[in-house]
């Protein structure tokens, strides 16, 4: 298989959730591969920031974790980042990993750290179909 290269773009918000999903996705990319990773502060900024470098890359691994508050803030962002990273994907043409995860509580965050390899898998699989 050709190198390819991979965008990790994480919201680093949850600093010790966000750490897990980075180490699981990039134990599944193999290292002979380019890989850089842009940190943005919430999953909000991870669309945009694949957006202006999907020229650059063969696909990309969205990381980062919503917990659900109080208010509908988790509904809305959850949602948004959601749809946003499906439409790159399909306009694009190029794979895009969903990395985010949304829990109710920090032991949910906590026990989903390895779907970091399951998106980096994701896109893997899709960039091998012929």
């Amino acid at each position: 298989m050709m190198k390819k290269k991979y965008l990790i773009v994480i919201a680093d918000y949850y600093k010790d959730i966000t750490k897990g999903l980075l180490d699981s996705a990039l134990k599944s990319i193999p290292k002979s591969n380019f890989i850089k990773i842009i940190k943005v502060p919430g999953v909000f900024e991870i669309p945009v920031t694949i957006s202006k470098n999907v020229k650059k890359f063969d696909g990309f691994v969205a990381l980062g974790c919503v917990i659900k508050g109080e208010t509908p803030h988790f509904d809305f962002i959850s949602q948004a980042s959601t749809n946003a990273i499906m439409d790159l994907s399909i306009n694009n043409k190029k794979p895009v990993g969903n990395g985010i995860i949304t829990c109710l509580n920090m032991r949910q965050a906590k026990a989903r750290k390895n779907k970091g390899a399951e998106a980096a898998r994701a896109v893997i699989s899709i960039l091998l179909q012929k």
